[in-house]
Protein backbone atom coordinates (compact mmCIF):
# COMPACT_ATOMS: atom_id res chain seq x y z
CA UNK A 1 0.00 0.00 0.00
CA UNK A 2 1.24 3.13 -0.58
CA UNK A 3 1.64 6.15 1.58
CA UNK A 4 -1.44 8.49 2.23
CA UNK A 5 0.26 11.49 0.78
CA UNK A 6 3.76 11.42 -1.56
CA UNK A 7 5.27 14.70 -1.04
CA UNK A 8 7.60 13.77 -3.97
CA UNK A 9 6.55 11.38 -6.78
CA UNK A 10 9.43 10.98 -8.78
CA UNK A 11 11.69 9.91 -5.58
CA UNK A 12 9.11 7.22 -4.86
CA UNK A 13 9.13 5.62 -8.35
CA UNK A 14 12.51 5.37 -7.68
CA UNK A 15 11.94 3.87 -4.12
CA UNK A 16 8.91 1.53 -5.49
CA UNK A 17 10.83 0.04 -8.54
CA UNK A 18 14.07 -0.60 -5.63
CA UNK A 19 11.27 -2.55 -3.65
CA UNK A 20 9.97 -4.11 -6.27
CA UNK A 21 13.53 -5.54 -7.78
CA UNK A 22 13.91 -7.10 -4.02
CA UNK A 23 11.17 -9.03 -3.85
CA UNK A 24 8.03 -10.23 -5.33
CA UNK A 25 4.83 -8.35 -4.43
CA UNK A 26 1.37 -9.13 -5.07
CA UNK A 27 -0.26 -6.32 -5.14
CA UNK A 28 0.35 -2.36 -5.06
CA UNK A 29 -2.91 -0.44 -3.11
CA UNK A 30 -3.04 3.41 -4.34
CA UNK A 31 -3.80 4.83 -1.64
CA UNK A 32 -3.65 8.20 -1.72
CA UNK A 33 -5.60 10.43 1.28
CA UNK A 34 -6.93 13.98 0.54
CA UNK A 35 -6.46 14.72 -3.34
CA UNK A 36 -8.69 14.73 -5.87
CA UNK A 37 -9.01 12.54 -8.74
CA UNK A 38 -6.59 14.20 -10.98
CA UNK A 39 -3.37 13.62 -8.31
CA UNK A 40 -4.86 9.91 -7.84
CA UNK A 41 -4.49 9.46 -11.80
CA UNK A 42 -1.27 11.19 -11.93
CA UNK A 43 0.40 9.02 -9.31
CA UNK A 44 -1.47 5.69 -11.26
CA UNK A 45 0.28 6.88 -14.45
CA UNK A 46 3.35 6.81 -13.10
CA UNK A 47 3.48 3.95 -10.66
CA UNK A 48 0.86 1.25 -12.33
CA UNK A 49 3.26 0.74 -14.68
CA UNK A 50 6.22 0.04 -12.10
CA UNK A 51 3.88 -2.54 -10.21
CA UNK A 52 2.73 -4.43 -13.39
CA UNK A 53 6.23 -4.35 -14.92
CA UNK A 54 7.47 -7.13 -11.50
CA UNK A 55 3.83 -9.00 -11.92
CA UNK A 56 2.08 -7.17 -9.13
CA UNK A 57 -2.04 -5.95 -9.68
CA UNK A 58 -2.86 -2.73 -8.69
CA UNK A 59 -5.99 -1.46 -6.97
CA UNK A 60 -7.62 1.57 -6.15
CA UNK A 61 -8.48 2.98 -2.93
CA UNK A 62 -12.34 3.41 -2.33
CA UNK A 63 -13.89 4.47 -6.20
CA UNK A 64 -14.63 1.55 -8.48
CA UNK A 65 -15.58 4.30 -10.79
CA UNK A 66 -12.22 5.49 -10.83
CA UNK A 67 -10.87 1.95 -10.81
CA UNK A 68 -12.74 1.51 -14.25
CA UNK A 69 -11.82 4.86 -15.67
CA UNK A 70 -8.75 3.95 -14.90
CA UNK A 71 -8.03 0.50 -15.86
CA UNK A 72 -6.77 -0.77 -12.22
CA UNK A 73 -6.52 -4.66 -11.62
CA UNK A 74 -9.76 -3.81 -8.79
CA UNK A 75 -10.48 -1.77 -5.92
CA UNK A 76 -10.38 -2.01 -1.82
CA UNK A 77 -13.59 -1.41 -0.63
CA UNK A 78 -14.42 0.26 3.08
CA UNK A 79 -17.33 -0.01 4.95
CA UNK A 80 -18.36 3.38 3.81
CA UNK A 81 -17.55 3.00 0.05
CA UNK A 82 -20.01 1.51 -3.09
CA UNK A 83 -21.48 -1.91 -1.83
CA UNK A 84 -19.55 -4.94 -3.59
CA UNK A 85 -22.60 -5.95 -4.80
CA UNK A 86 -22.76 -2.86 -6.47
CA UNK A 87 -19.38 -2.88 -7.51
CA UNK A 88 -19.42 -6.28 -8.89
CA UNK A 89 -22.04 -5.50 -11.15
CA UNK A 90 -20.18 -2.67 -12.74
CA UNK A 91 -16.61 -4.23 -12.79
CA UNK A 92 -17.41 -7.37 -14.20
CA UNK A 93 -16.02 -10.53 -13.23
CA UNK A 94 -12.19 -9.97 -14.27
CA UNK A 95 -11.41 -7.05 -11.53
CA UNK A 96 -10.15 -7.90 -8.16
CA UNK A 97 -12.62 -6.39 -5.21
CA UNK A 98 -11.25 -6.51 -1.93
CA UNK A 99 -13.71 -5.22 1.00
CA UNK A 100 -12.48 -4.62 4.18
CA UNK A 101 -14.15 -6.40 7.11
CA UNK A 102 -12.58 -4.74 10.41
CA UNK A 103 -12.96 -7.11 13.04
CA UNK A 104 -16.37 -8.70 12.09
CA UNK A 105 -17.15 -12.06 11.37
CA UNK A 106 -20.69 -11.07 9.81
CA UNK A 107 -19.30 -8.51 7.66
CA UNK A 108 -16.41 -10.86 5.98
CA UNK A 109 -19.22 -13.26 5.61
CA UNK A 110 -21.27 -11.06 3.61
CA UNK A 111 -18.32 -9.40 1.45
CA UNK A 112 -17.56 -13.17 0.62
CA UNK A 113 -20.80 -13.79 -0.01
CA UNK A 114 -21.33 -10.81 -2.68
CA UNK A 115 -18.75 -11.63 -4.61
CA UNK A 116 -15.49 -10.28 -2.58
CA UNK A 117 -12.63 -11.88 -4.53
CA UNK A 118 -10.31 -11.47 -0.65
CA UNK A 119 -11.51 -9.65 2.83
CA UNK A 120 -9.26 -7.62 4.89
CA UNK A 121 -8.93 -8.03 8.60
CA UNK A 122 -7.36 -5.50 10.85
CA UNK A 123 -6.08 -3.42 12.54
CA UNK A 124 -3.96 -6.20 13.99
CA UNK A 125 -1.23 -3.57 15.72
CA UNK A 126 -1.51 -0.39 16.40
CA UNK A 127 -0.82 2.56 13.40
CA UNK A 128 -0.49 5.22 12.75
CA UNK A 129 -1.28 5.18 8.68
CA UNK A 130 -5.32 5.57 10.00
CA UNK A 131 -7.64 6.19 12.68
CA UNK A 132 -7.49 2.96 14.30
CA UNK A 133 -11.59 2.06 15.20
CA UNK A 134 -11.32 -1.84 15.36
CA UNK A 135 -9.00 -4.21 16.91
CA UNK A 136 -8.84 -7.68 15.35
CA UNK A 137 -7.32 -10.83 16.70
CA UNK A 138 -5.42 -13.53 15.57
CA UNK A 139 -8.36 -16.30 16.40
CA UNK A 140 -10.49 -14.28 13.58
CA UNK A 141 -7.71 -15.04 11.03
CA UNK A 142 -7.61 -18.78 12.61
CA UNK A 143 -11.60 -18.88 11.95
CA UNK A 144 -11.88 -17.76 8.09
CA UNK A 145 -8.53 -19.48 7.15
CA UNK A 146 -10.40 -22.70 8.38
CA UNK A 147 -14.02 -21.64 7.59
CA UNK A 148 -13.46 -20.10 4.33
CA UNK A 149 -12.16 -20.31 0.74
CA UNK A 150 -11.53 -16.56 -0.16
CA UNK A 151 -8.33 -15.18 0.70
CA UNK A 152 -7.95 -12.62 3.31
CA UNK A 153 -5.57 -9.89 4.25
CA UNK A 154 -4.34 -8.82 7.58
CA UNK A 155 -3.64 -5.07 7.76
CA UNK A 156 -2.86 -2.50 10.64
CA UNK A 157 0.43 -1.42 12.08
CA UNK A 158 2.19 -4.57 10.75
CA UNK A 159 6.25 -5.01 10.46
CA UNK A 160 8.39 -7.55 9.65
CA UNK A 161 9.03 -7.31 13.46
CA UNK A 162 5.60 -8.86 14.53
CA UNK A 163 4.18 -10.08 11.44
CA UNK A 164 4.77 -14.04 12.79
CA UNK A 165 2.18 -14.50 14.75
CA UNK A 166 0.02 -13.81 11.42
CA UNK A 167 1.80 -15.92 9.25
CA UNK A 168 1.64 -18.93 11.98
CA UNK A 169 -2.72 -18.19 12.10
CA UNK A 170 -2.77 -18.97 8.14
CA UNK A 171 -3.12 -15.39 6.99
CA UNK A 172 -3.20 -15.52 2.77
CA UNK A 173 -1.45 -11.90 2.48
CA UNK A 174 -0.52 -9.43 4.55
CA UNK A 175 -0.70 -5.94 3.61
CA UNK A 176 2.07 -2.80 4.84
CA UNK A 177 2.76 0.59 4.15
CA UNK A 178 4.35 2.51 6.95
CA UNK A 179 5.73 -0.56 7.29
CA UNK A 180 7.92 -0.73 4.46
CA UNK A 181 8.26 3.32 3.35
CA UNK A 182 9.01 4.50 7.16
CA UNK A 183 11.21 1.45 7.74
CA UNK A 184 13.82 3.01 9.64
CA UNK A 185 16.75 1.12 7.81
CA UNK A 186 14.68 1.70 4.64
CA UNK A 187 12.30 0.18 2.56
CA UNK A 188 14.33 -2.13 0.67
CA UNK A 189 16.24 -3.92 3.76
CA UNK A 190 12.05 -3.59 5.20
CA UNK A 191 10.92 -5.69 2.36
CA UNK A 192 13.79 -7.82 2.37
CA UNK A 193 13.04 -8.40 6.23
CA UNK A 194 9.32 -9.49 5.67
CA UNK A 195 10.35 -11.86 3.09
CA UNK A 196 12.64 -13.68 5.11
CA UNK A 197 9.55 -13.63 8.06
CA UNK A 198 6.99 -15.02 5.35
CA UNK A 199 9.77 -17.63 4.04
CA UNK A 200 10.34 -16.26 0.92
Amino acid sequence: MTPPQISDLQSFTVELEAVCQAQEIASLQIRIKDVGDDEITRVFAKLAPIARAHGAVVIINDDPHLALELGADGVHLGQSDMAVKAARKLLGSDMVIGATAHNSRHLAMCAAEDGADYVAFGAFFPTATKKTEFVATIDLLQWWVEMMEIPCVAIGGITPENISPLVKAGADFVCLSSGIWNATDGSVTAINDLAKQLGC
